[in-house]
């Protein structure tokens, strides 16, 4: 099967006829909005017409935008030297600055008006956009003035984002210098990471050394990378009005403190368990003091579960289908269509995402696929955020964008759909791996989830007093892993470089990039469990559930399916499902040694 994306549907080059009618249609209408923003927005006269005028232009412009945008970032994603893409993404970026003054101009206007909700009720079109409208008006309060807003739209593109771009050419290039089978080479960063799930203990061990030297190559630009990303949020949440980065993340997020508060106090009382997994996976490998930090996710048991790149598709289809036809038709489009780049290559971006192109009605996978049961466990994980966007395809554009938390619900989901078929039909040294690989991925949901969240947090205290040198970075990572991980990991063998490996921290709007996958795993435990009391009866509700993820409130998304995510014995509900698990795999790891 052919293992890198076609990006056709969008354009077919960058010298496409379509794409420099694009362009050129999309600053006319940029300037046309930005003239009819100031000549428009002056009073509340004919407030339902100018409301229902601005959301027709600003759709219009945004899907035009993405349609670019996309093209230049995906193909970006896995050619990281490609200039044209580059150029594009900055000229897209340069150019989404002109947006922001008849934004700011509608959005106070917008704050301003009496009655909003009766005039919002005066129009299908507006009824359609309520929640983007009351949520606008919402949030106007941390608005600064139209030239104030227009300034820092302009100095991001030469603050966090050019710090992001950086961070991110650093990465997918870097070469790691490693010897396998006797021979020297220089791999591509993701390559060597990949490693880390080999069955061969000396190779997963040379692999980890290698990555830790190699970082060294890189760690001075990446810590001036995320102290100037950082340092720039801190001002900006200040300028604005928030208490602190991680107040605006959750009120981004649409997800209050209690909510999140109630989810890591279940994660807390989680982590000894945790930590009963890894020690007792660190047994099984020879290790007495604790897993050392490369062997985490090292494949357990006698069944070595390599699949070819057909059979992973053929696996998740299969699988899929058992939960519903929609997502195996779905799952069976994205890889025969070519909407999902596996092949890993240098200069491809490392890890793996899923980019919804709402303006296509379709979605484009990128994943670093080497053939283990994780990469096809990672594969059916962003094919669940693509069918996310399914979902949602019938919704209006503005209504398509979803927080963060609620965007891991789907693509864990998925994942939870393949372990648990996939554990029905193995043999028992399969279903042991299966088991393992299920845990090793709660694993790094809940407890690395929770290092991150700890390393963030005290980034953000420390950064306030000026920036942070590379130890201080490592320290603090230590620190964090050995919070989290107790005495279930070898405080020898951890990984200081955490913070260099993942893009989530260099995200300059999207802080905290941490909890929602925490807030993912749990929920869709929760609405798992759910599904295996109804039946095919959840199947309509749970698309329904997602289609609705863009106009709502998290809390009121749960509701949906009579869920309280501020209780905290629903996340003790949810991990209780993972405690059981633990407790099965601590029993067979027992039995073998």
């Amino acid at each position: 099967m052919d293992m890198r994306w076609n990006l056709d549907v969008l354009y077919t080059s960058f010298e496409a006829p379509e794409l420099k009618q694009d362009w050129e249609k999309l600053s006319a209408a940029i300037e046309e909005l930005q003239k009819w923003a100031k000549q428009n927005l002056q009073s509340q006269a004919d407030a339902v017409e100018k409301m229902e005028a601005y959301i027709t232009k600003l759709t219009s412009i945004l899907q035009t935008q993405s349609r670019l945008y996309g093209f230049a970032e995906l193909t970006a994603s896995v050619d990281a030297k490609n200039e044209k893409a580059l150029q594009l993404v900055e000229r897209i970026q340069d150019q989404a600055v002109e947006l922001v003054e008849p934004g700011v101009l509608f959005q106070k206007w917008l704050g301003g008006l009496e009655q909003l909700d009766m005039l919002i009720a005066k129009s299908p079109l507006l009824e359609t956009h309520r929640y983007f409208l009351t949520e606008t008006a919402e949030k106007s309060k941390y608005l600064l003035s139209e030239k104030e807003e227009i300034i820092l739209a302009k100095m991001k593109n030469t603050g966090s984002n050019a710090w992001a771009k950086l961070q991110e050419m650093l990465t997918s290039t870097l070469l790691v210098e490693i010897t396998v089978d006797g021979e020297q080479k220089q791999l591509p960063l993701p390559v060597v990471r990949n490693m880390a799930f080999e069955k061969d203990p000396e190779l997963r061990k040379k692999a980890y050394e290698a990555e830790l030297a190699a970082y060294k190559k890189i760690e001075e630009s990446s810590a001036a990378s995320l102290n100037g990303i950082k340092g720039e949020v801190i001002t900006i949440t200040k300028l604005r009005g928030y208490e602190s980065a991680l107040d605006k993340t959750l009120q981004d997020s649409r997800m209050d403190k209690e909510t999140l508060d109630a989810m890591l106090t279940a994660m807390r009382e989680s982590l000894p368990a945790f930590h009963k997994y890894y020690r007792a996976k660190a047994k099984l490998l020879g290790h007495e003091n604790g897993l050392p930090f490369y062997d985490m996710f090292a494949p357990v048991g006698e069944a070595d579960m390599r699949f070819t790149y057909q059979e992973a598709r053929d696996f998740i289809v299969k699988h899929f289908g058992s939960f519903s036809e929609k997502l195996a038709q779905y799952a069976a489009r994205a890889f025969d269509n070519h909407w999902i780049d596996a092949e890993t290559r240098e200069g491809k971006r490392g890890g793996a995402f899923c980019y919804n192109l709402h303006v296509v009605k379709e979605s484009r996978i990128m994943s670093n696929f080497t053939g283990s049961y994780n990469d096809v466990s990672t594969l059916a994980h962003e094919l669940g955020h693509g069918y996310h966007g399914e979902c949602l395809v019938g919704e209006a554009f503005l209504n398509s964008d979803y927080p963060m938390p609620i965007a891991e619900t789907a693509s864990i989901f998925c994942e939870t759909i393949i372990a648990k078929a996939a554990l029905e039909q193995a043999s028992e040294e399969e279903a042991f791996a299966i088991l393992e690989n299920d845990l090793s991925g709660a694993g790094q949901v809940i407890v690395d989830i929770y290092s991150r969240y700890l390393f963030e947090s005290e980034l953000f205290k420390r950064r306030e007093d000026g920036s942070l040198s590379v130890n201080e970075l490592k320290a603090i990572m230590l620190q964090a892993q050995k919070d989290a991980y107790g005495d279930g990991l070898d405080h020898e063998v951890l990984h200081p470089y955490m913070w260099v490996c993942k893009p989530h921290y260099y995200y300059g709007d999207y802080n905290f990039y941490n909890f929602p996958y925490a807030f993912g795993l749990l929920f869709a435990k929760g609405l798992y469990a759910e599904y295996r009391k109804r039946g095919q009866s959840f199947v309509q509700q749970y698309d329904e559930l997602l289609a609705v993820t863009g106009k709502k409130k998290i809390a009121d998304v749960a509701a949906i399916m009579d869920v309280d995510v501020r209780s905290v014995d629903f996340w003790r509900g949810s991990l209780q499902l993972i405690a059981e698990d633990i407790d099965h795999f601590v029993s067979l790891a027992a039995s073998r040694r």
